[in-house]
């Protein structure tokens, strides 16, 4: 089975289990399988049936409602089967989700940690440093390197803390396995986006 996360940069396959990135402005290969697929990204949508005959878009097919106005698609597919838990998609951006009882009770979005630590160079070439991931959150720092560590890590984890309320957090995303180490009550799952289209593909037989 071919799966396809289609994003604003990338690419992203999951094949029998294998995963492959391609960047969306680079050649993807021809694929002789079934391609099932979500996408924010029309453009590279175009590339992939361009490329593939065989393609089948889950989103038709995805059950999941919300009062939140403009919650992208990859947001959705990521909570469909979460029933109690606050979902954090650590990326590019790291989107925060709060599900209750099977319900989606809305979210917010934080910069990621690349692009909170890109805002520093523009202010002054001084604060061009690269990220403490050991810094000690529990002091106040004594150099530059630590204070802007701080300060991005505590922007990030205050926020979600202060909405999950002990709850349990589930983190996802390139970034989530290093944040998850700061919440006692947290779990990490690599792969939630690829789990939930196959749950979506199991319960509509008619797709497979």
């Amino acid at each position: 089975m071919i799966l396809c996360d289609i994003g604003n940069t990338t690419f992203h396959f999951n094949i029998n289990g294998e995963e492959q990135r391609y960047l969306v402005n680079s050649e993807i290969p021809d694929f002789k399988e079934r391609i099932y697929y979500i996408s924010v990204n029309e453009n590279a949508t175009a590339k992939l049936k361009h490329k593939n005959d065989d393609i089948i878009d889950l989103e038709p097919y995805l059950e999941f409602k919300t009062k939140y106005v403009g919650m992208g698609l990859d947001r959705k597919i990521a909570c469909c089967f979460l029933e109690d838990t606050i979902l954090v998609d650590a990326g590019s951006a790291i989107t925060v989700d709060i599900m209750k009882k099977k319900k989606h009770k809305g979210g917010f979005i934080l910069p990621g940690l690349k692009a909170f630590r890109d805002i520093y160079p523009q202010i002054s070439h001084k604060l061009d440093v690269d990220l403490n991931t050991k810094v000690n959150l529990d002091k106040i720092p004594l150099c530059t390197k630590d204070a802007i560590s701080y300060a991005i890590l505590k922007s990030i984890i205050e926020p979600i803390k202060k909405v999950s309320k002990k709850k349990q957090i589930t983190f996802t995303g390139g970034d989530g396995e290093f944040l998850s180490k700061f919440f006692d009550n947290s779990i990490y799952k690599k792969d939630i986006i690829f789990e939930n289209m196959r749950r979506i593909i199991d319960a509509n037989n008619c797709i497979t």
